[in-house]
């Protein structure tokens, strides 16, 4: 039984006392903080025990984490995902911590027994109420979970209680309160589905059950209440599934069962179903009257001595395996507590950050902070919901003051607050630019398209839109709205991101919604959680349980493409297409890192360069989907990923990842080998990883570090061009400061200078320079080289390389071809580590080379990998 009030009241002081009430069921109106937990149960306890009660009390409680949670305390109680979120993970192994972490804070306030885990399989996952208090749609996948969360409470010290036999995850719903929920599935149906979980928990010696007051109605069956149904208890519970723990009723107050029955009725009805714990919630008068009556069915011999005796029996048999008078006066509390916090901490963490889930991405939106500029606003539209029971927010409202007259109404109120927290997150993290407010069912206003027009981005979260459907209508509205609005340098549809915080299957299967998050839960831990996913700290991992998740986790599964060798012959035009392709896919208002590259880009056959390249090809139509090219470079022996091309309609299939495999499996080979890297300086396509689109470097950074590389150190690279240079004059303080250097300067060309030069590269050990000059100084025709010597020994001290577009090696540099105009390019500068004049020698260097290009009537140069601000050189210089 239960009852109101967070101290012992008179009332169930009488029961325990004077009717030997052996079992409570505490509810979050009960409780306050562990503290006042930890005491409440105790003066429980006491009572009982100075009662003369042989066995301490079965102290109930519901703590399914999520949203379903009676005790709450920020800290000494950790928040954990709903059961939902946590099939989300995966991971069986983090059910059973979660479920030990939570049974171990229960038992240390005094809790024995937990009304879980839930066994529910939602066979129809629309319109159920039940929605993540269930693992998923999948029989099999909700019995692993559902043992895995047995096994963890167990071992924590509590007893268990499957529910809600024999389903709520299939219920029609009639009408009103009083019209009972029903089951229509046949027991041949539920047998091969929502029964499964029930019967491996069974099998695997679960404690307790709890059967639920719904209706069955098919060919069989056909009851008005299951927990009064001796086919449904006795029959099928019992003999079909083999339980013989105790079973629970129904709260035999639910209003359709007391209207339909009466609970004095329902009580001996339930008893002589088979129940052994008849629950009563609250009203006092009511739980005299179930006394009374069970009193007066056994007088009559409607309950039998028998029947009382089996279930005293199976009560006391499950008190054993959770309580004793030791454990029960000795409640170990808050120390215990604190001592399991940083690790149920630590653990909270990594089942939210592993929980959380997105179910599609289609224009690649997430991370937002890489499609929004600083000062770019975000809108979030958040509905009208309730306060969790157990919650800051709720435990604050019912501690709160009275509203002044003419104020929202608390529930409003309420409703409000429940996703300020969000808000006030995501306004963090865009300092301050957030626009925030709620929608009803009302749909969109007029001040809602107002600041739809004014964001940037919208974020869209809803909750249970398969029940209310306005939330659904709304969200459409609104991803409607963004459709027909660009926005950004790019001119892209404005980017609307959609959060189911309960139920995921608002918008699961409906491909509209092109972005879509789902959480769970909108506890305050899942609201973080959701922020870092939003804004790119988190990379989520979790999918969705069940059979709707075996599609997303197709497209995410990592397929096994051919791969094969390059074939020159075969492949230069199909190599030339991809390229075309993938050019024109960008922006067209910025030029792609490929524009000018064709397949000789990156064909080489050089004797200081070995190379192997990869395809990835349909072998009908000769088409590549995707090209990777590698070289080794033997001067500094390091092995290059030059880059990873793939077809636009290819992406997301893996393509790029088993051309990745086979490149890298095949440059380890080389014995050799120092070094691993990505990007290289010839050809001069990709530095590095590509810079040209933010977003996108965001997103591959992401995915190089996920399949091994260290990105943490990497900085970005890039090749620049100094236009106009007829009008072009060197900035005055790198002239004067020319003037006290005491180097000389020389243009030299031709391989009779490969000497001097060629020794003063090899203090470079960056990849490719050596190579460049080799090139340089074979081509004495296009290419030159100025070099900085001492004047007293002539040793070289610095260099740099020049080359025109008609050099044999100008293809390495496709950026010489990013212009219609002339251009020259000054590559490699290399600078004798001795030198202290570091900054002022390169500035030397470059500015002769500048001066060079010009006499040859060059109308644009070329500064490859050079950083302009690291030499001095303003814009608009």
């Amino acid at each position: 039984m239960g009852f109101d009030g967070t101290e012992v009241t008179p009332q169930i002081q009488t029961l325990i006392e004077k009717h030997h009430l052996g079992t409570i069921l505490l509810t979050a109106k009960n409780l306050k903080s562990a503290e006042q937990t930890t005491k409440l149960i105790l003066d429980l306890q006491t009572i009982a025990h100075d009662a003369g009660h042989p066995v301490p009390l079965a102290i109930c409680l519901d703590q399914e984490n999520g949203g379903v949670n009676s005790l709450f305390d920020e800290t000494y109680i950790r928040q954990f995902p709903s059961a939902m979120g946590v099939a989300a993970t995966g991971s069986t192994d983090m059910a059973y911590e979660i479920a030990k972490a939570t049974g171990e804070e229960l038992s240390a306030v005094g809790i024995n027994w937990i009304m879980g885990p839930c066994l529910d399989v939602l066979t129809n996952v629309k319109n159920q109420p039940l929605g993540v208090r269930s693992m998923g749609d999948d029989p099999e996948e909700v019995s692993r979970f559902g043992v895995a969360f047995m096994k963890g409470y167990k071992d924590a010290g509590l007893a268990t209680c499957g529910k809600h036999f024999p389903s709520y995850g299939n219920l029609e719903f009639l009408g009103s309160s009083l019209d009972v929920p029903i089951i229509t599935d046949s027991l041949e149906q539920l047998s091969v589905s929502a029964l499964v979980p029930f019967r491996n928990a069974v099998s695997h010696g679960i404690d307790g059950m709890f059967v639920g007051g719904c209706a069955m109605s098919s060919a069989g069956v056909n009851v008005m209440h299951a927990c009064l149904s001796e086919q449904v208890v006795d029959m099928l519970l019992r003999d079909d599934l083999g339980f013989d723990g105790v079973v629970m009723s129904e709260c035999l107050e639910m209003e359709a069962l007391s209207q339909n029955i009466g609970v004095g009725g329902g009580t001996v009805m339930a008893v002589n179903a088979g129940c052994d714990v008849v629950l009563l919630c609250r009203l006092f008068p009511v739980q005299q009257e179930a006394i009374r009556y069970l009193k007066l069915g056994y007088d009559d011999g409607a309950i039998s001595a028998e029947r009382i005796r089996k279930s005293l029996k199976r009560v006391l048999d499950l008190k054993a395996t959770c309580t004793s008078w030791e454990k029960a006066l000795n409640p170990a509390g808050i120390p215990s507590l604190s001592t399991l916090q940083p690790s149920h901490k630590i653990l909270s963490a990594e089942a939210y950050n592993t929980s959380i889930t997105v179910v599609r991405d289609k224009d690649r939106l997430l991370p937002l902070s890489n499609l929004l500029d600083p000062e770019e606003e975000v809108l979030l539209l958040t509905p009208l919901v309730k306060p969790l029971p157990a919650s800051a927010l709720s435990k604050g409202l019912s501690a709160g003051s009275v509203a002044s007259p003419g104020a929202s109404t608390p529930s409003l109120m309420s409703g409000e607050n429940v996703f300020r927290e969000l808000g006030r997150s995501i306004a963090r993290k865009r300092q301050g630019r957030l626009l925030h407010t709620s929608y009803t069912a009302h749909g969109v206003r007029p001040f809602h398209e107002n600041l739809a027009n004014r964001a940037s981005a919208i974020i869209v979260v809803t909750a249970d839109a398969n029940r209310n459907l306005y939330q659904n209508g709304f969200t459409k509205h609104v991803a409607m709205i963004c459709k027909s609005q660009l926005t950004g340098g790019e001119q892209r549809e404005k980017p609307v991101v959609v959060v189911s915080v309960s139920s995921p299957y608002d918008f699961a299967l409906d491909t509209s919604i092109g972005t879509y998050i789902c959480t769970y839960d909108f506890t305050e831990t899942a609201q973080k959680t959701l922020v870092e996913v939003l804004f790119g700290d988190l990379s989520p991992t979790g999918n969705l349980p069940g059979s709707v998740s075996q599609s997303q986790r197709y497209h995410h599964s990592k397929q096994h493409w051919v791969v094969e060798n390059f074939d020159e012959e075969r492949d230069t035009k199909a190599l030339d297409d991809l390229l075309q392709a993938i050019e024109q896919e960008g922006p067209v208002n910025k030029r792609s890192e490929l524009f000018g590259c064709s397949s000789k880009t990156f064909l080489w056959h050089s004797a200081g360069i070995e190379e192997e390249h990869y395809v990835v090809r349909n072998s009908s139509t000769r088409s590549l989907l995707g090209f990777c090219c590698t070289y080794f470079f033997k001067s500094t022996a390091t092995g290059v990923v030059g880059a990873i091309l793939v077809d636009p309609d290819r992406r997301k299939l893996s393509v790029g990842h088993s051309l990745h495999t086979r490149a890298i499996r095949n440059l380890l080979q080389r014995e050799r080998l120092k070094k691993l890297q990505l990007g290289s300086r010839v050809p001069g396509v990709y530095l590095g990883i590509p810079t040209n689109n933010v977003a996108e470097r965001k997103r591959l950074r992401s995915w190089f570090a996920s399949i091994g590389w260290s990105t943490a150190l990497s900085r970005p690279v890039c090749s620049m061009i100094l236009k106009d240079l007829s009008r072009w004059t060197a900035p005055e303080k790198i002239s004067r400061s020319m003037q006290h250097v005491e180097v000389e300067f020389d243009l030299v060309h031709g391989m009779q200078y490969a000497e001097s030069v060629l020794e003063h590269i090899k203090s470079s050990s960056r990849q490719g320079v050596m190579e460049i000059y080799e090139l340089a100084l074979a081509d004495d025709a296009s290419c030159g080289v100025i070099r900085a010597k001492k004047p007293a020994d002539g040793t070289v001290i610095g260099s740099v390389v020049l080359c025109s577009p008609d050099a044999s090696w100008a293809d390495a540099l496709p950026a010489l071809k990013d212009t219609n105009d002339v251009t020259w390019a000054i590559s490699s500068p290399v600078i004798s580590p001795a030198v202290g004049e570091y900054s002022t020698l390169l500035q030397g260097l470059i500015l002769l080379g500048i001066r060079q290009v010009i006499k040859q009537q060059a109308d644009a140069v070329l500064l490859d990998c050079v950083s302009l601000c690291s030499v001095g050189f303003e814009k608009g210089n």
